[in-house]
């Protein structure tokens, strides 16, 4: 009786364990998800902006260079976004519904660190999408139109970059902070 008693307490113990690796399990899911969608978005301006954006004759070959090659960029840091997130989205729930045991956390474990790689590629095409609208400016109209422009656009930038920074810092778990629903002998 003694025993059975012990396996139900330990059984019951690991189920809730399970329930709160779960919630990371659906959070890192959800974030790659929606972070997919947005890449996907940001790829396909990227591709319009290779194959439909029409160069000017008079236009520096230069600035026509530069805004090829970091449009490319945006397209392939986006798709390789669209790519890690997707991939991630769909083979940790796997890994951890299918996989023997431990495979909860070897999932959600995985899927943080690949969420952060993720997010990484995101915002350097995020920043590259603006450049190239920049290049745009400069590459179809002339200096007195592509200066306000260009003025603008780094305004915008300074000020996206700064919000995102203070929203990072104020949002920011420390890596020693960090709970996860894993426990370790050490608890």
């Amino acid at each position: 009786m003694l025993y059975a008693d012990k396996n139900a307490l330990r059984t019951n113990l690991k189920v809730n364990l399970l329930r709160i690796r779960e919630r990371e399990l659906n959070f890192y899911t959800n974030n790659c998800l929606s972070i997919s969608t947005q890449a996907a978005l940001l790829a396909g301006f990227a591709w319009y902006g290779l194959t439909e954006v029409p160069f000017e004759p008079d236009a520096s070959d230069a600035v026509q260079a530069v805004y090829l090659i970091v449009t490319t960029l945006i397209m392939g840091l986006e798709m390789l976004t669209v790519v890690n997130a997707t991939l991630t989205a769909i083979l940790g729930p796997g890994l951890a519904l299918r996989g023997p045991d431990g495979s909860m956390h070897r999932a959600v474990d995985g899927m943080m660190t690949h969420y952060r790689f993720t997010f990484a590629c995101f915002s350097l095409g995020l920043l590259c999408f603006q450049f190239s609208a920049l290049l745009y400016g400069w590459m179809q109209f002339t200096w007195d139109i592509a200066l306000p422009m260009s003025i603008l656009f780094l305004s915008m930038v300074y000020i996206m970059v700064r919000g995102g920074i203070r929203i990072y810092r104020l949002l920011k778990l420390d890596a020693t902070a960090i709970v996860t629903g894993e426990f370790t002998s050490a608890e």
